[in-house]
């Protein structure tokens, strides 16, 4: 470890050149995206209205972590359509597979898939987001509970929604289609309603197609919002959201007897072409009513009510055994459907003040959060495994015996259509879950409805933030927050109730040191909790109704250096220590407990080499073992890559004529923590061209892999590896008028 740090503080030192940095400091960036009217880019300093995952006005240069924030005008023209694209030129964060139906993210090392957030705002429903009312993405990176709450242990991720802008009117429009055969088409309206309200609506349409047979869906989101200036210091957004998104699930490929994916499966998708699929539907309102009391005090309080309703069924590779049946592949599967409702509110108040010769700006809020929470699992039963055994299960009750998987012989197109098959010697095959009879019977049976939780959450949070000039050239940022989380978990099928609470503080510790007015070097100390009951509560069975919240405690140091009138790097050094639950090598549907040390450092350098020429680069190392209560065990946590890197290249040719230019790279993983399968490191290579046909008008092409390179991006456990996309191309059009 001491040799990691004096390695690392070498690079810190000999790269003075070297930082982090933020694109929305790039303001003379040209932009024709649609609804580009409204953003307004203040130098360096992010403000509460504008950038939600600080709540303070803290100019970028001054905040002790790594961030990253990718806006708008960057998202188009990237031609990104997803999370995962933004993560992929992201440093220090990877894409983890979500079993094809959600955005999941290893935040230096942590996997999750509750630490997303909406305009600040808690959105921890698994699903993939859309992009196409966002104004931002930001990124963080570290544990975030002061401002965030729970979990956020190696980061968090934040979308800025579009919002009305007072005193224009004016409609964008957007149209793509790829090569697979997918398209989209958005709207962006603004209607200036009288001289102090707007209306906003974004809209979208998205049929969806990939390089894999079988798999297609679509998406419907429409986003009214409604701006009032109820006066001169006082503003009122409300927004609503309808989604309906509908999509095959794919879990992709199995790894062989080398541990690596194995490429002749390919072009076999390990599903049913008529069970694999996700439907989501949800409904969201959101508030937020901003009060200025002065110039250097504001206050905001934002409401939030979200109701989902999910589904998701699949069959998936869970066993392969490649030197004994190389074309024998053991398959399972499940139908999960998740009711959930989120209600949320938050206030805060911010203000700024001057004590003798100290500046500070505190931050004082508290949070009050309800959520219900329906949980159920259905697994298959399978025909062919005999009545006997069936019944004997059914009878006695158990669960320890599975009959939900049954071997497959591998063909081009796997023999499984509606939940009917034929096994590996011959015999047919029935599964039954997608039976209406067997689905509405006894849910005592564990083998019908193996699965049946009822959550009901109660949270409160209140937390404070003092950032204090101590001197012109020395900052100091400290905060705590406190939370108390109240679970109560009924398992329905076992007639069991099980309550916890948990009072936890999370203490936030920060020094910004300032030689000069465009440089800053920090370190800082934060901590952030999860409660046994997991980022999606599932369940505090067994023991874990008597233990205590895992806790991840995370030092940073780094160096930011604006070193020019459009340039700014950053450089991060970081450790997190973490405890956490993670998908069993053995069993994709359980959860283990795994303790780690992950350790790392990032690199970004992003603004205008000449005023034709734009780039945004990052790279990060990360390192890390897995422990126990014996110590380290020699093994590496999975999805944590040693060696990331990503470039991305704008050249504007001509006034109306530009060409991007992209690179990402992702060094080997292990698929699993018992580190007996991974993924092969890979490098993509994309690129871009538009053309400005009018100042209204922009016709543009994404290829992406240009290279048509094979590779596996991510995985979700042993034996499901995502294949990755090839060769392809999106041709879209940008109107505004």
């Amino acid at each position: 470890m001491l040799e990691f740090y004096k390695s690392v503080r070498v690079v810190l030192l000999a790269s003075v050149g070297a930082a982090i940095a933020s694109p929305a400091m790039a303001d003379d960036q040209m932009s024709s995206d649609i609804g580009e009217g409204d953003i307004v880019v203040r130098g360096d300093v992010l403000y509460t209205n504008e950038v939600n995952a600080l709540k303070s006005p803290t100019p970028i240069l001054d905040v002790p972590q790594s961030l990253t924030i990718v806006t708008q005008d960057e998202l188009s023209r990237r031609g990104f359509t997803a999370i995962g694209q933004i993560v992929d030129y992201t440093p220090g964060v990877n894409n983890s597979q979500g079993e094809g139906h959600r955005d999941s993210i290893v935040f230096r090392g942590v996997r999750s898939t509750a630490d997303f957030f909406i305009d600040g705002t808690r959105d921890d429903v698994q699903y993939y987001r859309a992009l196409y009312n966002l104004e931002q993405v930001e990124i963080l990176r570290g544990p975030n509970a002061l401002l965030f709450g729970r979990g956020g242990a190696g980061g968090v991720l934040n979308r800025v929604t579009k919002k009305g802008v007072i005193g224009e009117t004016f409609t964008g429009v957007r149209a793509g289609v790829d090569t697979f055969g997918a398209y989209d088409f958005q709207i962006d309206t603004n209607i200036a309603t009288s001289d102090n309200s707007a209306l906003r609506i974004n809209a979208m349409y998205e049929s969806l197609n990939n390089h894999r047979d079988f798999y297609d869906g679509e998406r419907i989101g429409i986003n009214p919002t409604f701006k009032f200036a109820l006066s001169p210091d006082t503003v009122l957004d409300l927004s609503y959201e309808f989604i309906d998104h509908e999509r095959f699930i794919d879990r992709g490929i199995p790894t062989g007897s080398d541990g690596s994916p194995v490429a002749a499966f390919e072009d076999i998708v390990f599903g049913d072409p008529e069970l694999n699929f996700n439907d989501l539907e949800a409904h969201t309102i959101r508030g937020a009513l901003q009060h200025s009391f002065s110039d250097s005090v504001k206050a905001n309080i934002s409401a939030f009510y979200g109701d989902y309703d999910k589904v998701y069924s699949n069959f998936y590779a869970s066993g392969y055994d490649q030197a004994n049946t190389p074309g024998v592949v053991t398959l399972d599967g499940y139908v999960d459907t998740t009711v959930r409702e989120n209600a949320i509110v938050t206030g805060n108040l911010v203000g700024e003040f001057s004590q003798g010769s100290l500046d500070h700006t505190i931050i004082a809020g508290v949070e009050y959060i309800a959520t219900s929470s329906d949980q159920d699992r259905i697994n298959p039963f399978w025909s062919a495994q005999g009545a006997d055994r069936a019944a004997e299960i059914m009878a006695t009750g158990s669960s320890s015996i599975r009959t939900d998987q049954t071997n497959f012989i591998v063909q081009r197109q796997l023999e499984l259509r509606g939940g009917v098959g034929v096994r590996a010697d011959g015999e047919p095959n029935i599964n039954r879950f997608g039976d209406t009879s067997v689905a509405n019977a006894d849910v005592a049976n564990p083998n019908i409805l193996n699965d049946f939780t009822q959550v009901e959450i109660e949270v409160f949070s209140a937390y404070i933030q003092d950032e204090i000039a101590l001197t012109d050239w020395l900052n100091v940022v400290v905060g705590a927050r406190f939370d108390s989380f109240d679970i109560e978990v009924v398992d329905v099928p076992a007639a069991d109730t099980r309550t916890r609470k948990d009072e936890e503080i999370s203490p936030r510790l920060g020094l910004i040191f300032k030689p000069q007015d465009n440089i800053s070097v920090y370190a800082s100390y934060s901590e952030s909790f999860l409660p046994r009951s997991g980022e999606q509560f599932a369940n505090i069975n067994g023991d874990n109704n008597a233990l205590d919240p895992d806790t991840f405690t995370n030092l940073e140091a780094g160096l930011k250096w604006d070193f020019a009138r459009d340039m700014s790097f950053t450089a991060a050094v970081f450790e997190i220590e973490q405890s956490s639950p993670q998908v069993s090598d053995n069993n994709a549907e359980t959860l283990d407990v795994i303790d780690s040390q992950i350790q790392g450092f990032e690199l970004q350098l992003a603004g205008h080499i000449t005023d034709m020429w734009a780039i945004t680069a990052g790279y990060s190392y990360l390192d890390g073992e897995q422990v126990n209560r014996t110590g380290p065990t020699g093994l590496r946590p999975r999805e944590l890559p040693e060696h990331m890197f990503s470039l991305w290249n704008d050249l504007q040719v001509t006034d109306q004529l530009g060409l991007g230019f992209g690179v990402t790279h992702q060094g080997k993983s292990f698929v699993n923590n018992g580190n007996s399968a991974f993924l092969p490191s890979y490098t993509r290579f994309d690129a871009a061209a538009y053309y400005d046909v009018s100042d209204d008008l922009r016709v543009q092409v994404n290829i992406e892999n240009i290279t048509d390179e094979l590779y596996f991006p991510n995985s979700h456990s042993t034996h499901q590896v995502t294949v990755g996309r090839p060769l392809n191309a999106r041709v879209s059009m940008q109107a505004r008028f």
